[in-house]
């Protein structure tokens, strides 16, 4: 199996991270420097075009109109914004272990009611004094996919509101058709580290009910009518709640997502999963048994993640998550990556 996109990326690696972090396309590393050059020599270009065409080509990825897309830096600014919109003593479900990013903000709230569960009881734990269910749509740490379909349809059978963090699955995985969800760029999109993406509620009422707390000047509906003094009018759209961009990590931002839209998420999925379920069966051949991960681009190995110096010094990188020797396989990917790791598990 050969990479989706051959010729876009020029890696020095056998990249197998990319739950920790994606590769750039070659387009977005020109684009990149053609717009630090241009900054250095004080000549302007249009980064806000940057940025605008990356909320409506992640808008397109998503399934969702443009307007309901926010732009900003990190989950955990919209995390607690979620976190902040809820009533004193209202019930939050979450699975254990899930990432610090997205159910920290709940805990830094004392007076909500926060109840952790194994991820595979998520669902049947909904109950009617359940406010909201947040989750990572694919676990960082061993790659477990998340039963959205059952977790949403207890959440919504019990009048609870859904939290879906696509961060490990956005690129590859369908984003779901929840009340809220975040994602950061950097890892499967092929983004610069420094944007996220936070997809608004569609329902105006749940919409009204967030508070922008985290908002400046281009959170106005005139953002250049609101430097000075209050915002007098925040944005009709999500856009209201934009955090101040770092606006070159937009140029590259545009690139990465136009190749995942061209490439379409359901060919990256297929080839992602396709290339894991062969690291799975080689694993088993040598002994070895993952983390149940089933369908999933990522695998993790448990006991194994003391060799991830040894694989990086082979020029092979993954990551130590939690004990696991986590791989992570993505459309620049082929089966001779696998086949070369698997050979260097073999030998020790």
């Amino acid at each position: 199996m050969m990479p989706l996109a051959p010729g876009a990326f020029a890696p020095v690696t056998t990249h197998l991270n990319t739950a920790s972090f994606g590769l750039f396309p070659q387009t977005a590393v020109r684009a990149l420097q053609e717009s630090v050059a241009a900054s250095a020599g004080g000549r302007p270009t249009d980064l806000w075009g940057d940025l605008e065409a990356s909320r409506a080509t992640f808008a397109r990825i998503a399934g969702v109109p443009v307007h309901r897309v926010a732009l900003g830096a990190s989950i955990t600014e919209y995390t607690s914004v979620i976190a902040a919109s809820l009533p004193e003593g209202a019930e939050v479900l979450l699975p254990e272990a899930d990432f610090a990013s997205l159910v920290n903000p709940f805990h830094m709230r004392r007076d909500l009611k926060i109840r952790t569960v194994a991820l595979e009881a998520l669902a049947e734990e909904v109950r009617d004094s359940t406010a909201l269910v947040a989750v990572s749509s694919v676990q960082s740490a061993d790659g477990r996919v998340a039963d959205l379909a059952a977790i949403t349809a207890a959440a919504r059978a019990h009048g609870a509101r859904t939290l879906v963090d696509a961060s490990q699955s956005a690129g590859w995985l369908p984003v779901a058709d929840v009340d809220y969800t975040v994602a950061v760029g950097y890892k499967w999109l092929l983004c610069p580290r420094g944007i996220a993406f936070f997809i608004a509620p569609g329902d105006p009422e749940l919409f009204e009910s967030l508070n922008p707390l985290l908002a400046g000047w281009v959170a106005g509906e005139s953002p250049w009518d609101s430097c000075y003094g209050p915002v007098a009018e925040f944005a009709r759209s999500a856009r209201r709640f934009d955090i101040s961009p770092s606006l070159h990590s937009y140029v590259g931002a545009r690139h990465g997502l136009q190749l995942i839209e061209e490439v379409g998420v359901a060919a990256v999925g297929a080839h992602n999963v396709a290339l894991a379920d062969r690291y799975r069966a080689g694993l088993a051949e040598l002994g070895h048994t993952p983390v149940d991960s089933s369908g999933s681009a990522i695998v993790s190995v448990p006991g194994l993640g003391g060799r991830q110096q040894q694989l990086s010094a082979a020029g092979v990188e993954l990551s130590d998550r939690a004990g696991n020797l986590r791989a992570a396989f993505h459309l620049y990917n082929s089966s001779e990556d696998v086949d070369r790791l698997l050979e260097l598990l073999k030998n020790g």
